[in-house]
């Protein structure tokens, strides 16, 4: 089976600061995105959709992509689901369920601590329309630094808020900063979701976990030459993230080796 892309965004929007741009993408490039896609034939699922066609319970089209979307930002709804809908492009959104409501409050460092949230109005119309809403943990916290009771609360609690504001079952999440452990993949599992999302910056396959699933950021910078690439794999691609694939992993170590020196 062929390798899939699956894409992550964050905020769709014209609005950002240097701290935060790296993280938006406007909304004329992710037009172009979602129409290069359209045109040259790619079948964009959810993630649940993608697991449940890697496990046999669903057909797998001839070029799947994945779309996925950290965090909750109101953007989601007034800029990126108007072009999904355009398209009939489905998409997995991933919502910090504590900031729902209200603004984004763990991006302080990044000077974008008043960027809007959705609220749950705006989700349950999102969802209507077709768009997986999976969890991004409670409070947006680095999973692998906290105890894993602390930890197991993250994950049921932002399940539970959605669920009970939906009605639905939620069966996928992401890691927030794309920190995860063995641990907390366990923990992800033993919660009820059947899949997770990390980074990692290269595509997946029916081999990847399934509880780290990989997924290639979309940046602003990311013009159509470099989002043509990084669908295919391409090796212009991949050497302008190779550094990215070895960093995150060795930086998730020093990490928590700090803490546990400082503990």
């Amino acid at each position: 089976m062929s390798k899939t892309p699956i894409l992550m965004y964050h905020s769709i929007s014209d609005c950002t600061n240097p701290k935060f741009v790296q993280f938006t993408v406007s909304p004329r490039r992710f037009a172009e995105q979602m129409a290069y896609l359209r045109d040259h034939a790619y079948t964009p699922l959810t993630v649940t959709q993608w697991i449940d066609a890697l496990n046999g319970t669903a057909p797998l089209p001839a070029k799947p992509i994945v779309l996925t979307f950290d965090d909750g930002l109101a953007d989601f709804f007034t800029e990126a689901l108007p072009i999904l809908t355009r398209y009939s492009f489905p998409a997995t959104l991933y919502i910090a369920t504590a900031f729902v409501n209200g603004t984004c409050g763990w991006l302080r460092r990044e000077e974008e601590s008043q960027r809007a949230m959705l609220t749950w109005g705006q989700i349950a119309q999102l969802y209507a329309c077709g768009i997986e809403c999976g969890a991004h943990s409670h409070t947006h916290p680095q999973l692998d630094m906290l105890s894993p009771t602390l930890a197991r609360t993250e994950l049921v609690t932002s399940k539970d808020r959605i669920e009970q504001q939906l009605g639905s079952a939620v069966t996928s999440f992401a890691y927030p900063y794309g920190y995860y452990t063995a641990t907390t993949q366990r923990l992800a599992r033993a919660a009820g979701y059947t899949s997770a999302c990390a980074v990692k910056h290269t595509l997946s396959s029916a081999t990847t976990h399934p509880f780290a699933l990989a997924r290639l950021m979309v940046h602003a910078g990311t013009d159509r030459t470099a989002f043509a690439a990084m669908l295919t794999g391409q090796s212009s691609y991949q050497f302008a993230t190779a550094y990215m694939r070895v960093r995150t992993p060795v930086w998730g170590l020093v990490r928590r080796w700090r803490r546990a020196v400082l503990a």
